[in-house]
């Protein structure tokens, strides 16, 4: 491996570089991004029950909100509806605004990904350009240094390759991650939409009492 490195010159160090960042993110993604981690299996059935008689008490919501993102957006429902003159309208904006929260975080280094998917190719394509550089450098008059045409020849071909073994692989899982996310969130819409529908009666008795 060092050989190669040695082969292909200093342009690949930028690539050496995009590499370990992309090989953090896909793991740190592939860890954060489970669905057992983001929406856990009966969490939005067991709030439900749960809140059937009474709305939770505030440090079960905040027991909730740490559970995973979509306890967030259950624990915003829930502390909306806790409120004083509390509305399905301010309830629904609450919710939303907890959701673009979470997509936000959800989406976190996936743009990072994608600009080292772009990027790769166009370091691997300045590697090429380096190496074609010394390649005609090694022209002097009528005759060919050997060592200099061969040398040139690795910059260019190491680069090229090393550039496109990082973008398909970080164009891949960038795609993949975008997908589950997009998924999560019209999971988490659902469940939102879900719990304003619940809550919708002990918010508008409450609302009646108050008046």
């Amino acid at each position: 491996m060092l050989s190669i490195v040695e082969a292909a010159g200093w342009p690949i160090w930028p690539l050496i570089a995009c590499s370990i960042a992309a090989l953090a993110i896909i793991l740190e993604r592939l860890t954060t991004l489970r669905t057992a981690k983001v929406i856990p299996p009966r969490l939005l059935e067991e709030a439900i029950t749960v809140s059937v008689a009474s709305l939770p008490a505030p440090d079960t919501i905040d027991k909730l909100e740490r559970n995973s993102p979509l306890g967030t957006v259950l624990a915003a429902g829930f502390r909306a509806a806790r409120r004083p003159r509390a509305s399905m309208e301010s309830l629904r904006e609450d919710l939303e605004n907890s959701g673009r929260t979470v997509m936000h975080k959800l989406e976190r280094y996936l743009n990072a990904l994608g600009t080292v998917a772009s990027a790769a190719p166009l370091l691997g394509l300045l590697g090429t350009v380096v190496g074609l550089i010394e390649i005609f450098g090694s022209q002097t008059g009528t005759s060919t240094n050997p060592t200099l045409l061969a040398h040139g020849i690795s910059v260019a071909l190491y680069n090229t390759a090393f550039g496109l073994i990082i973008a398909v692989p970080s164009l891949m899982f960038y795609r993949y991650f975008r997908g589950r996310v997009d998924d999560f969130g019209i999971e988490l819409e659902q469940a939102a939409r879900r719990l304003a529908t619940h809550l919708q009666p002990q918010v508008e008795a409450a609302a009646r009492t108050l008046s």
